[in-house]
């Protein structure tokens, strides 16, 4: 996420390494350094150059605090300008309605199906809530059943009227079914359409105006940069919405959408998306977002995730187990599908502080659990939960069936029991006051 920004962000800072005091010829080299990297993420100019004017007019003069260098200081400023760009504070999803209406409006691509079947999973999982999916995408053909392949994976049920060709009609109707059916949240996936079709442009604005939702959200693809903040500026005009959506952060993203788009349209960004899995839906947070573009880690969401997808009562018979010394192949492999269900394990680990930059050159898949879960795989039930039983011979037939050789499966071997006596060290140190993820 935003790795050529963060790199070149990270080489600006490194012009004041070893200076003393912050002073006007050093802090204007850097700010003309930052500003370079801004508009090169697609920032717009004009912005960029407000925005570095701010951070210059704060660092001049400033003497360095006790054990903070200069670097680290305009660091500071840089991160508390870059979040008050982006809004400063969380933005409020409002769900008191009874039903909610939530309207979702973007351009084709963007994401929006994707999107509102994470949210439903975000609002039916998170925040307790009964979800009705509404498919008003009436000219794409797939989109009804997009939409219903992800009500089935989240669980939620799916209004469709395949024959309906009125989206004013179909979302009036779905309103209704909710409140009859006792759903308190509806989530209206609207057709993508462009800022310059008009006739389009009028259909969603006919939508908002039958129903009256609570939360208009328009979807923006993050790697589309400023013409996406362009086009949310129509958008905004014609619908008036709540909110925006950032999605694809997972991919190329440059950073033009996210830094600006809330000064351009003095509307919140109120979630991010990444990838496609259901799970990865987070709440849109300016400060740790400026953490993460400045490499400095997002430890809070880390684990803010970790505890939305570690059972408690698992967490607590896992503690038992591993104070026992009784970790084995069976909790392991649970772990590991916990871990995947968090999302894009490169995204996940960039999020430890330090760790972002030390990995940004390193490929690491989605997949590079395969092998390890194909090796467990291998393994009979008794092997996996008395790991002891493993000889040479069930070593070699485990290899044969997951397709590796003797040498990484012996590998694998060697790295868990160097894990489990890492573990019983710890629990004889104490170590195991620590709580698993999940656990209060």
């Amino acid at each position: 996420m935003f790795n050529n920004l963060t790199e070149r962000l990270d080489s600006a800072f490194k012009l004041l390494k070893g200076e003393g005091k912050i002073t006007e010829i050093n802090v204007a080299t850097t700010v003309k350094e930052i500003r370079r990297a801004l508009v090169d993420a697609d920032v717009n100019y004009t912005i960029a150059k407000q925005f570095t004017d701010r951070v210059k007019d704060k660092a001049m003069g400033e003497k360095v605090l006790t054990s903070v260098s200069p670097g680290q200081l305009m660091v500071k400023i840089v991160k508390d300008e870059m979040a008050d760009l982006m809004g400063g504070v969380e933005a409020v999803f409002d769900t008191t309605a009874n039903p909610t209406v939530v309207l979702i409006a973007g351009l084709q691509g963007s994401g929006k199906t994707t999107f509102s079947g994470k949210l439903a999973y975000y609002l039916k999982n998170n925040k307790k809530k009964k979800p009705l999916l509404v498919a008003a995408d009436i000219y794409r053909p797939a989109a009804m059943d997009q939409l219903s392949v992800l009500a089935g994976q989240v669980g939620v049920p799916v209004h469709i009227e395949r024959e309906n060709k009125d989206a004013v009609s179909i979302a009036t109707n779905a309103v209704a079914f909710a409140k009859e059916n006792g759903h308190n949240i509806v989530i209206i996936d609207t057709a993508g359409r462009l800022a310059i079709d008009e006739q389009m442009m009028n259909e969603v604005a006919n939508v908002k105006n039958a129903v009256n939702p609570q939360e208009i959200l328009f979807v923006v693809d993050s790697m589309t940069g400023q013409d996406a903040v362009n086009t949310a500026k129509t958008f905004n005009e014609r619908l008036d919405f709540t909110g925006v959506v950032l999605t694809k952060l997972d991919g190329d993203t440059r950073g033009g959408a996210a830094l600006t788009i809330r000064y351009t349209v003095n509307k919140p960004i109120k979630f991010v998306s990444m990838g496609e899995k259901l799970e990865t839906l987070d709440v849109f947070y300016p400060e740790r977002m400026a953490q993460r573009i400045l490499g400095m880690g997002d430890i809070t969401t880390l684990v803010e995730r970790a505890q939305q997808q570690f059972d408690e009562e698992q967490s607590k018979k896992l503690e038992k187990k591993i104070r026992a010394n009784k970790f084995d192949f069976e909790d392991f492999k649970n772990q590991l599908a916990q871990i995947k269900k968090m999302g894009n394990i490169k995204d996940l680990l960039g999020m430890i502080p330090g760790v972002g930059k030390a990995i940004k050159d390193v490929d690491i898949s989605d997949d590079s659990f395969k092998g390890i879960e194909a090796m467990i795989n291998s393994m009979t039930l008794e092997e996996r939960k008395n790991p002891e039983v493993i000889d040479q011979r069930r070593r070699l037939r485990i290899a044969k069936g997951s397709g590796k050789d003797i040498a990484e499966v012996n590998a694998f071997m060697k790295q868990f029991d160097q894990m489990k006596e890492m573990m019983k060290m710890m629990n004889k140190m104490g170590g195991m006051n620590m709580k698993m993820p999940g656990m209060r």
